[in-house]
């Protein structure tokens, strides 16, 4: 049966609730107040600092991120009178913000607070200085928002290089993958790989939860990786670096044999080093796939073994022209 790419997808919105519960632990964050405005959505995965709309200035306003009040921030506010301050903080929650989030551990007053539940905003706290936050909190919140795709295929980390191995069904995916587990490979994925595009240079490739550490290989039936081969024999999830296509000789007539012409496979938009390797009776796939990884990795170092003897047949024969 032929390979078919599942549709990629992206996250366009995130609710402040859902922020909270998946990274309040890991950023330090604190509920002041009640969670009036856990429904409303983060927008853009970024960070604003609102230092300009407390002062009035609400031109190019970047209104649909979380908007962190700091140490300038606050001794803004703190140089105001309280119905400045009211005035002021009230604007600034009159807008279609998501939430607001106090850095350093301030303690914001109690008028501010009041400001907040009636306008609908969750008020957060971190002891984190304001950089520091912002800096993780965008980490997450890219992650969160980068596009998604699925590819039919098993993804295996061989010796640090990502690679996924991919074919028509009964070309021996599931078994070459094996082989590589076998010789220390690690698997991340099996039949289906979800991967996820950071900041647009680099796939991350994972598996559905609901398949993870596990491997369906043809009159085995469904086995249980790592408690085969042991822990070291699955990764939560890897870099792709390499594609690796599996096909019969038939569909393999215009194989590449040198190496000089360069493939490669899409993702996302992201172009990832491709080979075809074709599959005969006797040939160890295995083998094959783990050499391929190990030349891409020696590739990274810059060393390109077809160019190289391509240099080195040329600068041979124009010796000899010469003599």
């Amino acid at each position: 049966m032929a390979e078919k790419r599942k549709s990629n997808k992206r996250r366009h919105q995130l609710s402040v609730g859902e922020f909270y519960k998946r990274y309040g632990d890991e950023l330090g964050l604190s509920l002041q107040g009640s969670d009036v405005g856990f429904n409303r959505l983060i927008k853009e995965p970024t960070i604003n600092r609102p230092g300009l709309v407390l002062a009035g200035f609400y031109t190019y306003f970047a209104f649909k991120r979380i908007q962190v009040i700091g140490n300038s921030e606050n001794s803004y506010l703190k140089s105001l009178t309280v119905s400045q301050r009211t005035k002021h903080f009230t604007d600034l929650c009159s807008r279609k913000i998501p939430c607001i989030v106090i850095s350093r551990g301030y303690e914001i007053p109690q008028e501010l607070l009041e400001v907040a539940e009636s306008k609908g905003i969750s008020i957060l706290k971190t002891k984190m200085i304001s950089m520091k936050f912002i800096n993780a909190a965008t980490i997450r919140l890219e992650w969160d928002f980068a596009p998604i795709t699925s590819e039919h295929g098993c993804m295996v980390d061989v010796q640090g290089i990502g690679v996924m191995v991919r074919g028509d069904s009964g070309t021996g995916k599931s078994e070459c993958v094996l082989g590589l587990i076998e010789r220390g490979a690690s698997l991340v994925a099996d039949d289906i790989v979800r991967y996820r595009s950071i900041e647009g240079r680099e796939l991350i490739g994972t598996s559905p939860s609901m398949g993870r550490f596990h491997m369906e290989v043809r009159g085995l039936g469904i086995i249980n990786i790592p408690r085969i081969f042991g822990v070291a024999s699955m990764r939560v999830e890897k870099r792709l670096d390499l594609v690796v296509t599996l096909r019969s000789v038939e569909k393999t007539q215009d194989i590449e044999r040198v190496g000089i012409r360069k493939k490669n496979y899409e993702i996302l938009n992201i172009k990832v080093p491709h080979i075809e390797l074709p599959v005969a009776p006797g040939r160890d796939m295995a083998s094959l796939v783990e050499v391929a990884a190990l030349d891409q990795k020696l590739k990274t170092f810059g060393h390109d073994s077809a160019i190289e003897f391509d240099k080195k047949l040329l600068k041979t024969i124009a010796e000899k022209r010469i003599v």
